[in-house]
């Protein structure tokens, strides 16, 4: 494993586990949504975005963590495996509800000076809790057609159903 790529729904906890595999492989980490968002939540501009990850996937080793269909040919096509969390939609609003809320109250800052606001993830079209229930059942249907795809037999796919099954791999890794 020299490039990972992290995949799974809002929440279910792809950067934290990007960041354990970057510690644990002494590899670079890139976060797809620090390349993607510029201040006050605008998405950067598509030729800003892939310029921004080619030069960040430019090394021999990286783990990125990120569902980026529009970068799928830098990170998949040049990945050796894929993580992808598989959990349940329960799992995953039990993290993302408490992490939005954590992040909402602490006015933590993401990516460009973002935070976010119990507002928006409560009461907007753009809620990172609507988001999540939009995209998961989408996100299981696209990731298991992907992962069957000949285009990408030379990634060798890691799905996890529960967090336990990627706790044991991290530790069965680490060993």
């Amino acid at each position: 494993m020299q490039r990972i790529v992290v995949v799974g729904t809002s929440g279910s906890g792809k950067t934290t586990l990007t960041r354990q595999l970057g510690k644990l492989l002494n590899i670079p980490v890139v976060e797809l949504d620090a390349l993607h968002w510029e201040p006050n939540w605008t998405s950067a501009p598509l030729s800003v975005l892939r310029e921004r990850a080619e030069s960040a996937l430019s090394g021999e080793a990286w783990v990125v963590d990120g569902n980026y269909s529009k970068l799928r040919d830098l990170t998949w096509d040049r990945a050796d495996t894929v993580v992808w969390l598989d959990y349940s939609l329960w799992v995953v609003m039990a993290r993302l509800i408490p992490r939005t809320f954590t992040r909402a109250f602490s006015s933590e800052e993401l990516w460009s000076g973002n935070r976010e606001r119990l507002g928006t993830a409560l009461f907007s079209k753009d809620s990172i809790l609507l988001w999540a229930l939009q995209t998961h059942r989408k996100n299981r249907r696209v990731y298991t057609e992907l992962t069957s795809q000949s285009e990408y037999a030379h990634l060798h796919i890691v799905r996890h159903r529960s967090p336990r099954e990627t706790r044991l791999w991290l530790a069965q890794a680490h060993s």
